[in-house]
C-alpha cells in the first residue's frame, strides 16, 4: 500500500480518537454527594474513577467546634492545591489531582481514603508545644513525623504504625508507603517555600488507595499546615484563624502569590 494509501486511515483513527476524548470530557456530570466534611464536599460523576473534589468558603477549627464562612476561601484553596499538586507530580509523587473543573472544584481520583493523617514536624509550634513543653519555633533537626487517627469525636488522637496494623486501617506496606512520600513531599515543598521566603513550620497529609496504589490525596493549601514568613515569622496559614489575628484569606493569598499560584 503507498504512503498515500495510509495517510487517511491514520487521520481518521486519531480524530476518532480524539473526539471521544472530548466526549469524555464534556459528558462528565456532576451527581450526587458522597461526602460533605468540614470545607470540602465530594460528589460522584458518570466515571467511577472520578470524582469531584468541591471546596467551599467554610473555615472550621478545634475538631469543628467552630465554623466560619469566609469569602474567596473556596476558590482561594481549590487553586492552590491544584498547583501544589501538579508540582508534586512533577517531582514524581503521586496525586489523586486530574484537573481544575472551575474556580471553587477540580476532578481527582476516587479513592479508597486511608483514616490517617500524616504530619511533618519542621519547626515546634502548636500541639507540640502543648504536649512536650519544648520551645515554640525551635527548628527540629531531624524532622518529626507523627500519625494521627481522624475522628473529630476523638480529636483526632495520635496513634503509631501498631495501631494502624492492628485496627486494619492500612498494611504495613502502606504505612511504609505513606511515610516515605511524606518525607518527599517534604523535600520538595521546603524548597519551594524557601524560595519564597516563607517557613514551612508543620503540615498534615492524607493518602489513599487508587486500584491497589498508595496516593497522595485530599488537599494541601494554608489550611492543613502551617506557613511563616522567614524574616518577621508572621503566620500566613490558619493559625490566623484559629487565634482571632484576622486577614486569613488574605495571608493565603500572599503566599500563593509568592509562589507562583494564579488567583
Amino acid at each position: 500500500m503507498s504512503k498515500a494509501g495510509l495517510v487517511l486511515p491514520i487521520k481518521s483513527w486519531v480524530l476518532t480518537g480524539v473526539k471521544r476524548l472530548l466526549a469524555r470530557e464534556l459528558i462528565m456530570e456532576k451527581k450526587q454527594e458522597l461526602y460533605a466534611g468540614k470545607a470540602k464536599s465530594v460528589f460522584a460523576t458518570d466515571n467511577e474513577d472520578l470524582v469531584i473534589l468541591s471546596f467551599r468558603d467554610d473555615t472550621s477549627a478545634f475538631d469543628g467546634e467552630r465554623i466560619e464562612q469566609l469569602s474567596r476561601k473556596g476558590e482561594v484553596n481549590n487553586k492552590f492545591n491544584a498547583f501544589i499538586m501538579e508540582y508534586l507530580a512533577k517531582a514524581g509523587i503521586p496525586t489523586h489531582f486530574e484537573k481544575l473543573l472551575n474556580n471553587t472544584e477540580s476532578v481527582v481520583k476516587n479513592m479508597n481514603m486511608i483514616p490517617v493523617e500524616c504530619v511533618v514536624r519542621n519547626v515546634a509550634s502548636g500541639s507540640l508545644v502543648r504536649r512536650l513543653g519544648v520551645e515554640d519555633g525551635m527548628e527540629l533537626n531531624p524532622p518529626i513525623f507523627e500519625f494521627f487517627l481522624k475522628n473529630d469525636a476523638l480529636h483526632d488522637p495520635m496513634v503509631n504504625e501498631f495501631h494502624i496494623e492492628t485496627f486494619g486501617w492500612a498494611s504495613a506496606e502502606s504505612v511504609s508507603k505513606m511515610k516515605a512520600l511524606t518525607f518527599k513531599v517534604n523535600a520538595e515543598l521546603k524548597k519551594l517555600f524557601a524560595d519564597a521566603g516563607l517557613i514551612l513550620v508543620d503540615y498534615k497529609l492524607e493518602f489513599g488507595l487508587f486500584k491497589g496504589d498508595v496516593i497522595l490525596g485530599d488537599e494541601f493549601s494554608p489550611d492543613g499546615c502551617r506557613l511563616w514568613d522567614a524574616e518577621t515569622r508572621e503566620k500566613l496559614d490558619k493559625d490566623r484563624f484559629r487565634q482571632g489575628l484576622g486577614g486569613v484569606i488574605e495571608a493565603y493569598e500572599e503566599v500563593a502569590r509568592r509562589i507562583g499560584v494564579k488567583l
